[in-house]
């Protein structure tokens, strides 16, 4: 971002498809904007398929911060790879296809047909990506029964597991007022009134960090978060402006209502005063928790395979939003696991790296999660 090279990420899955035998289809959503779907049949195409999911934009870089070339995926002495997307989320990707190339070079045949989707715009909300995939006749062919998409490193032994996320809400407050010359003691002004909005958001946020703070058994995913990102107005040192607007990014927990929230930041900017009003950037409001007891079959499937390989899980909300949200609101579970273990969470930051042992341990985890979801028996629900 903010200009990804969709065609190169695209050419490159062609020739993966191609060296793998795999089907390979593309679908614009919007114009620049393509899905890309790799496909290995399952020996039972009517039983609902396994999906795959992986995005190809990243974040931006500030090379000057870098220690090596953020694009070059350098390796150092230490078996450290520094690269842009080394954590989220290319290393799942190719961990993906890498899983598929050696169960398909074993000999290995499933019931369940392995859908791979690699897709646009994630790291800057979806809305031109899966948020669109979804509702196209494509995405329903593709009859997905459970889905794998991005996670978290963990800096411990064990592996997070990700069965829900926050809400992302861009709230934009406006507040309007008496404008004049800066010298004047001026009443009812844009500033004074969207200061006590910034006030109320940054309680609230208090508020929730001290509730995460007090309960250890609390994650950072099941509070509600807020920060101040932008603000804006002004003309000149010696002019009061008119309107003044303050952004603001909620993350809202999965077990919040919505309306209720919703009310409480008009009360917010009501308790302002006049003028003061709010729209919104981005807001989700369709939080889904795919299932993580041992009674659910795809649960049972994953958290099977893990335990056969010795992997420790802890399951949490993601903090963030992946796009897994658009696909549990269409009613599909979904899972966020990145197989990052005794790695620091080092996405969109400085140097991003992953160990090429870590890296190389998720291919064989990944062999074992495909081996066990794509052999999933016949569900009730599905004869």
């Amino acid at each position: 971002q903010p200009n990804p090279d969709y065609g190169g990420a695209i050419t490159f899955l062609e020739e993966r498809a191609r060296q793998l035998g795999l089907s390979c289809q593309k679908i614009e959503v919007v114009p620049g904007f393509v899905i890309t779907v790799l496909t290995w049949p399952g020996t039972n195409p009517s039983l609902p398929s396994i999906l795959l999911n992986s995005h190809t934009d990243v974040v931006p870089v500030f090379k000057e911060h870098w220690h090596h070339d953020p694009f070059e995926a350098f390796k150092d002495s230490e078996g450290y790879i520094y690269a842009r997307g080394s954590q989220d989320m290319k290393s799942v990707s190719i961990q993906y296809l890498e899983a598929v190339r050696r169960l398909k070079s074993e000999g290995h045949r499933f019931p369940r047909t392995i859908h791979m989707t690699f897709v646009p715009d994630e790291e800057v909300g979806g809305h031109k990506g899966m948020e669109l995939f979804v509702k196209r006749p494509e995405f329903q062919a593709l009859r997905a029964g459970f889905v794998l998409d991005e996670g978290l490193a963990n800096p411990t032994d064990a592996f997070t597991v990700f069965y829900s996320e926050r809400s992302p809400w861009w709230v934009q407050v406006t507040s309007t007022g008496k404008p004049g010359h800066a010298s004047r003691f001026i009443e009812d002004t844009a500033a004074e009134k969207l200061h006590k909005v910034i006030s109320s958001i940054l309680a609230f946020r208090e508020k929730e960090r001290q509730r995460l703070q007090a309960n250890p058994h609390l994650k950072e995913g099941a509070v509600t978060s807020v920060n101040l990102t932008k603000l804006e107005g002004g003309v000149a040192y010696n002019v009061v402006p008119a309107t003044m607007s303050a952004s603001f990014d909620f993350r809202v927990a999965p077990d919040v209502d919505m309306k209720a929230f919703e009310k409480q930041l008009q009360r917010w900017c009501q308790e302002a005063g006049e003028g003061v009003t709010f729209e919104f950037a981005q807001k989700f409001t369709e939080p889904r928790m795919t299932p993580t007891d041992d009674s659910d079959p795809w649960w049972a499937a994953f958290s099977g395979a893990c335990k056969a390989m010795n992997l420790t899980l802890e399951p949490e909300i993601f903090p963030a939003a992946t796009d897994s949200r658009f696909i549990r609101a269409v009613g599909i579970p979904a899972l966020g696991f990145s197989p990052m273990n005794r790695t620091p969470v080092l996405l969109h930051d400085h140097n991003e790296r992953l160990h090429e042992d870590i890296f190389l341990r998720g291919v064989d985890i990944y062999t074992g999660l495909l081996s066990a979801l794509a052999s999933v028996p016949t569900l009730p629900s599905e004869s």
